[in-house]
Order: C-alpha cells, then sequence, then structure tokens
C-alpha cells in the first residue's frame, strides 16, 4: 500500500498535488491509503516523492467543477472516490457524462451536500456585536456539516466589506479586519455572546415575513433544517408560529378585501407632503411624531409607504452623535453593504468619507450620519445588485423620516451630501455647484451646507481629478466644521 498524505484540513488543491504524484508513478486506486496529517495506517508505506506525470492527465471541466466541492465533504472516503473517477477518466473521458455510473452518482451526491451547506452557511449566519479596543466586531457562531469555512469565507468578504468580522466553527475560523482575511483554529459556541441587540429585529422581521395561509411544515424544516435552529433568534418563535397559523388563516379569509395598491412611480410622486404621516403605516399615532431615536428606528423597520422596501434586506436609520452634534451628514441611500449590515456609510463610500473626516480633523464618532432614503434601491445584475437613483416620489415620502431624525437629533449644522441630499433638505433650486459656495436652510430652518457625495469621488477616472476633488470636498468639511462651530458659540 502506498500512502497519500494530506493537511489536517484538506482543499481540493492539496489532493490535486497529492494525485497527480500518485498517477506519476501510476498507482492504482486500490493500492493507495489517503490520510490527513495526524491519522496513521500499519499498511501505507511512506510517502512517496514529488513527481512529475510522464503522460498527459485528461480531466474535463465538468470534473474540476464537481470535484472541487466534493473534496470538501467530511466523507473520510472522498479523496480515495476521487482519485478512482481520475483514473477512470483516463480511459474513459466520457464518464462524467454517465449519469447512471455507480462512482458518477456518488461523487455528484457529495458535491450536492456541500453546496447545501454552503447555501444555508449563507442564509444562516447570525453576527453579535461585540464591543473591543478596535472599535464594534462582529462574530457568529456556525456549525456546518462539511469543512467549508474557508471556500466560504469570500462571500462574506464581498457582503460584508465595512464590517470587522469573525466566523467561529467547531473546525476553523475566519476573520476579516477590514483589509485583510485570515484563518484561524476553530472555537467553542460560548465564544459568541447568546443575545446581540439586532436579534429582536430578526425575530421581528422572521414573523412579519412569515405567512400562515402558505405555511408547509415539512418542507420549512428541509429548507431551514432544526439543527441550525439553535443559533438563529427568529425560530424561537416557530413553534408559536404554527400553532397559531390556522386561526391566524381564517382572520385573513374572514377580513374585508382591502383594494389593490398602485404602482411604484409617478402615483408616489403626487403625494402631498402633509399625507405621508396618514401613509407611514408603523406610525402608531399618525398624528404623534417619534418621541426618541429608538422609537423611530424599530418603526423605521417596518415602513411600506413606498415599494423600496420589498427588494431590500432592511431600513438604514442614521447613527452617531444624538445629542446636538456640530455635524450632521445626510447622504443619498444605503449602498449594497449599507443594505446587508444596517448601518450607514461603511461601503467604499464611506472609506472615501472616513478618509476625508480624518483630513478635516473631524471625529466621525462626534456627528450624526444618515441618508435621505433608508431603502437600498438597486437593480439586480447577475450577483450583483447595482445602485438605482430614487426617484423624486420617494425621496419626498422618505423625507418624514429623515426630517424627525434631525428634530430628535439638533445637530448645529446639517451637509448635505450631493444632489438627492440638497433636494430632500431644501426647496433650493439652483445646481449643486452653486449651492456648494453658500449657506442654506433647510426646510425646518436648520443651517445647511451642500457638498459631493463621496461615491462622486470613485466615479472619477482621471486621478489628478480625483486628487484635486477630494482636497475640494475635505476643504468643504473643514468650512462645515468651522461654520457650525460659530453656530454654537453663538447660540
Amino acid at each position: 500500500m502506498i500512502s497519500a498524505n494530506l493537511p489536517p484540513i484538506p482543499t481540493f488543491d492539496d489532493w490535486r498535488n497529492a494525485a497527480r504524484n500518485m498517477l506519476a508513478i501510476a498507482a492504482k486506486p486500490d493500492e493507495i491509503v489517503w490520510r490527513t496529517e495526524g491519522e496513521t495506517d500499519l499498511f501505507a508505506s511512506a510517502p512517496t516523492p514529488n513527481l512529475q506525470p510522464t503522460a498527459p492527465i485528461f480531466v474535463p471541466r465538468t470534473f474540476i467543477d464537481v470535484a472541487s466541492k466534493a473534496a470538501l465533504h467530511s466523507d473520510p472516503q472522498r479523496f480515495a472516490l476521487l482519485y478512482l473517477i481520475l483514473w477512470r477518466l483516463q480511459e474513459n473521458r466520457a464518464l462524467m457524462d454517465d449519469a447512471a455510473d455507480r462512482d458518477i452518482v456518488h461523487i455528484n451526491a457529495l458535491a450536492k451536500s456541500v453546496r447545501r451547506d454552503e447555501h444555508k452557511m449563507h442564509a444562516f449566519v447570525r453576527f453579535k456585536e461585540i464591543t473591543s479596543a478596535e472599535g464594534p466586531r462582529y462574530v457568529a457562531w456556525f456549525e456546518p456539516q462539511h469543512h467549508i469555512v474557508h471556500a466560504t469565507a469570500d462571500f462574506f468578504v464581498r457582503r460584508f466589506t465595512g464590517m470587522n468580522w469573525s466566523i467561529i466553527t467547531p473546525e476553523a475560523s475566519a476573520r476579516w479586519d477590514g483589509e485583510k482575511l485570515s484563518f484561524g483554529p476553530g472555537g467553542a459556541r460560548t465564544d459568541v455572546p447568546a443575545e446581540d441587540a439586532r436579534d429582536d429585529d430578526w425575530r421581528a422581521y422572521y414573523e412579519s415575513m412569515f405567512n400562515p395561509a402558505r405555511l408547509k411544515v415539512a418542507a420549512m424544516k428541509r429548507e431551514m433544517p432544526k439543527l441550525y435552529w439553535r443559533n438563529m433568534p427568529e425560530t424561537e418563535l416557530i413553534p408559536d408560529l404554527i400553532k397559531s397559523a390556522s386561526m391566524r388563516t381564517e382572520d385573513m379569509v374572514a377580513a374585508t378585501p382591502s383594494s389593490p395598491r398602485n404602482r411604484a412611480g409617478a402615483a408616489h410622486a403626487k403625494i402631498a407632503p402633509e399625507d405621508l404621516p396618514a401613509r407611514l403605516e408603523p406610525i402608531a399615532e399618525h398624528a404623534t411624531p417619534p418621541a426618541s431615536l429608538k422609537d423611530l428606528q424599530r418603526a423605521l423597520q417596518s415602513c411600506r409607504a413606498c415599494p423600496l422596501w420589498r427588494d431590500a434586506t432592511q431600513a438604514v436609520p442614521g447613527e452617531g452623535a444624538t445629542k446636538e452634534p456640530l455635524l450632521a451628514l445626510v447622504g443619498e441611500q444605503p449602498g449594497d453593504q449599507e443594505d446587508l449590515a444596517g448601518h450607514p456609510f461603511i461601503g467604499p463610500a464611506g472609506k472615501v468619507l472616513d478618509r476625508a473626516l480624518a483630513e478635516a480633523d473631524i471625529n466621525r464618532g462626534e456627528l450624526f450620519i444618515t441618508n435621505a432614503v433608508k431603502h437600498f434601491k438597486h437593480e439586480p445584475r447577475g450577483k450583483r445588485r447595482l445602485h438605482m437613483r430614487p426617484n423624486a416620489g420617494e425621496v419626498e415620502i422618505c423625507r418624514w423620516w429623515m426630517a424627525h431624525e434631525l428634530t430628535l437629533v439638533k445637530p448645529r449644522l446639517v451637509v448635505a451630501l450631493g444632489a438627492t441630499a440638497l433636494q430632500s433638505l431644501s426647496t433650493y433650486k439652483g445646481t449643486l455647484t452653486t449651492a456648494r459656495e453658500q449657506t442654506l436652510k433647510t426646510r425646518e430652518g436648520a443651517a445647511l451646507r451642500v457638498t459631493v457625495h463621496p461615491s462622486y469621488l470613485l466615479r472619477l477616472p482621471d486621478e489628478n481629478a480625483k486628487a484635486a476633488e477630494f482636497k475640494r470636498f475635505v476643504a468643504d468639511l473643514k468650512n462645515a466644521k468651522r461654520l457650525a462651530e460659530n453656530i454654537a458659540r453663538s447660540a
């Protein structure tokens, strides 16, 4: 017998390198013992030296696609199966197309199981916020069935680029610090806080999405297996929701039919500002604005006043200093990363803003930062979500939320970042360029300065122009800070 040694957590590349070595010495599948580091076998010989195959190896693309997933399965015989199929492919190049072949059926089943596990990790990871010396960090506990942590971590990097996060599993952990992805040993469930302030948001979201008329318990458990429930706060509601489903369905049937809603677009643009509070469903008493930011943020998550909520992950409220800060910055709308994380200006534009604030000697923690529109408006393009500018009706509807945020926070000076924010904050009809040189007033009478949105700087193709505009952007922030300080002194 010949020993083929692999690392403790082998990847597809690890197996492929070892398999090439086995083919170089013409080792037959039943002559090889595949083992990971630390395992021993009394009947296996010493590892073979690294050799190059003397004959070309035939590997179809379909085999690479299936094998790269199957190699992550927890089945200890997966590598032996992969090598057996590789060996057979050298004689039968059409083997992967034989859907009835026993080995092909087996390897496809392993790959399918891994893909399903990856999908569950994408869907069921729940981050908890903790405080560290570096600022807020987010940690999550997940128990995958297969060895998928390294392969799945890039998904979370793309989705949560602006967050410092760690995902801990029994086998391995992944950490992203905003710039670099690293891996370490596994941990325990106790390494992650049991409760988090956002747990109530998950429960509220799940309860609002639960449709008792379409309940199929068996199908639900297939899509959300019970082994994941203990790490998902919203699943605490499932037993009661199932019990009450029949009664809730009867109530829905007995309820008076409602009129169909108008589609988004021009109909919303015609809504008069004075009509808005009556259309904002989450406000318990429509004539009374929220008494605190906490009340406003809770109500905002249930806003259905315009159609943007349907395709967004969540509403993104403002955050930062809440007691008469010098400045409140108002952007356009959340982006892709903000929509997923629930925090404003944490994506690429947020990084530009952070750099500009640092050069302007402004502490972000002393500002209040929000957006004119609270839901992410976008267009799906493959796996990407492309930003779409909100229309006038959507801006006007969402102004109700933004105006009450500023009323509660009471900043000394408001800064509009871009044309959409200016449109929401003021009745000014001139261009952004001319507004940038003036001190205006918001519709509520607060002092207002205007500058570009930091995403504008990202879109400039010429590096010299980008540097010049960034310098001007920093100067706008410095001027706003000086004016706010003067307003505070004279108050």
